[in-house]
């Protein structure tokens, strides 16, 4: 069944065709508006009498794998109001129809825009001339500047930011619209007085949702004092796991004597673990010359001159956060273990048999790890009681003490129950975080006076003092429904969009495509 094509339908609605010219690859419609008279931009008054024409070369949407190009032929009329500076005007087709000064029809405009906020400028001009659009991508740019229309909503809700350039070098602030789930604009930095400056200028913020780093909270105090911060909760988690981590961390000795590790035989040692015990004893010598100026009460800035290591190591030994504690390598032979200590005590000594045995238990490492492994049980059955026993390290005892028991293997198990035996506090650091956890997931702010008291006895007592310090927004965190994970998801979408872009665009056209694409 043939399907016709009716001419006048290749032209945007309120133009007439005149004439039609057809090439190999394009249409040229000789087109003019269907009415007889046009209103005066300036005064508004419509005229009838034509002074003149001219014509108007404008691209429109291809069809039939072929470029439609429309000749406007315009017209210009004679303003007869005696008061009106325009004596003489040409007509207008409507904003909807053929914008002023455009070389584009508005559906095709239309087309062009989404075109650029989709895929920035080369990929969406490589696009566009497979679909027969005649644009270049600086063309593309541009619509896309140029259509960006600012809020008009009031701000009510606010989230603010931080998102990055060039990650460790560059930063700026992202502000979003919680309630309408949207941008609001780009800042070119994260400083506090650019953020302040910004708050001033909307006064009609009543919440501001922010995470916990204290630049945005001064900044909001100062420019918006009667706001209600409030502190993002997936970062109140996450601080509270970092503590109990440090927490960790400050008591390996402890937990090394615990466990049982207390002595280590370099005998016992293979080549690889050996370079690391070396460099474990130059790190302990590190940090005991730098504890020794810290007890002379010298200043960080003269202990990073006088030992050339970087003020982050120093500032972390003086604070008790950087603990070395020497532990061996994890190894791929550890589930394999009790079967290899039955093997050794049937009197299996060759290093390749016990391989080829434990390829038949499903192991997938080489002969060199079980050649290691019964060179250290030789040496160890010929050397004294003193056993190198291994310590997992402080993210992996985290770990464990905050699973399930019914999750951890015997070994696990064992290990845990002794450094709960050995050192109480540590317990009790991690009853004290898991209660914070769940009294946000609770929304129980009645409860968090109570918790700040203990905790500040604690070895998480540093977070309990960040807490102290922030309690007004940690408790809008635990009482109020919103929260700065929306801004994230923003973020996330900054980050491709930026990505696209190669990191070579200004920020306003990055603010341009994040706020055209919603």
């Amino acid at each position: 069944m043939r399907v016709g094509i009716r001419i006048s339908s290749l032209v945007p609605s309120g133009l007439v065709i005149e004439s039609v010219s057809e090439s190999s690859d394009s249409i040229i419609l000789a087109v003019r508006s269907e009415g007889d008279a046009a209103g005066c931009p300036l005064c508004g008054a419509r005229s009838r009498r034509i002074h003149s024409r001219y014509d108007r070369r404008v691209a429109d949407l291809p069809c039939s794998g072929k470029e439609i190009r429309l000749r406007v032929i315009t017209r210009r009329f004679v303003c007869e109001v005696p008061q009106c500076r325009r004596r003489i005007f040409a007509e207008r087709f409507g904003d909807d129809i053929l914008p002023t000064r455009s070389r584009r029809t508005a559906r095709l405009e239309c087309i062009v825009h989404h075109l650029g906020l989709a895929l920035g400028g080369r990929p969406a001009a490589s696009f566009a001339k497979r679909l027969m659009l005649p644009v270049s991508n600086d063309t593309l740019l541009r619509v896309v500047r140029r259509r960006t229309r600012p809020r008009t909503e009031p701000l009510i809700v606010a989230g603010i930011d931080d998102w990055a350039f060039r990650k460790n070098h560059r930063y700026g602030t992202i502000v979003c619209d919680l309630e309408r789930r949207r941008i609001v604009t780009l800042l070119p930095d994260r400083e506090i007085a650019t953020v302040r400056a910004w708050l001033s200028d909307h006064p009609e913020i009543r919440v501001v949702s922010r995470d916990r780093g204290g630049g945005y909270g001064e900044a909001a105090a100062k420019a918006l004092p009667d706001a209600v911060q409030v502190a993002d909760r997936w970062h109140l988690m996450e601080n509270a796991s970092a503590a109990f981590l440090n927490a960790v961390r400050r008591s390996m000795r402890v937990i090394r004597a615990a466990i049982g590790a207390t002595t280590i035989n370099p005998k016992l040692l293979t080549c690889a673990e050996r370079l690391q015990y070396e460099g474990y004893l130059r790190r302990k010598q590190t940090n005991a010359a730098i504890m020794e100026l810290v007890r002379d009460a010298v200043p960080l800035k003269e202990i990073v001159r006088r030992t050339g290591h970087s003020r982050k190591l120093v500032r972390q030994v003086s604070r008790g956060e950087s603990t070395d504690v020497f532990r061996t390598r994890q190894s791929t032979l550890d589930a394999h273990l009790p079967f290899l200590d039955a093997q050794w005590s049937e009197g299996c000594r060759n290093g390749a048999e016990l391989w080829r045995r434990l390829q038949g238990q499903g192991f997938r490492g080489s002969l060199r790890v079980v050649s290691e492994w019964t060179t250290r049980r030789r040496r160890a059955e010929k050397a004294t009681n003193q056993q190198l026993q291994k310590v997992p390290s402080a993210r992996t005892i985290s770990r464990l003490m905050t699973t399930a028991r019914d999750n951890l293997s015997k070994a696990d198990t064992i290990t845990i129950a002794a450094i709960e035996a050995r050192v109480p506090t540590l317990v009790e650091a991690r009853m004290l975080v898991e209660s914070f956890q769940a009294m946000v997931r609770k929304k129980l702010f009645a409860d968090l006076d109570p918790w700040i008291a203990t905790a500040s006895l604690s070895l998480i007592a540093s977070f309990a003092s960040g807490i102290i310090r922030d309690k007004a927004a940690v408790r809008a965190a635990i009482t109020e429904p919103w929260s700065n994970g929306q801004t994230e998801g923003q973020i996330t979408k900054l980050k491709l969009v930026k990505r696209q872009m190669y990191g070579r665009a200004k920020i306003d056209l990055l603010q341009a495509r994040l706020k055209g694409a919603i």
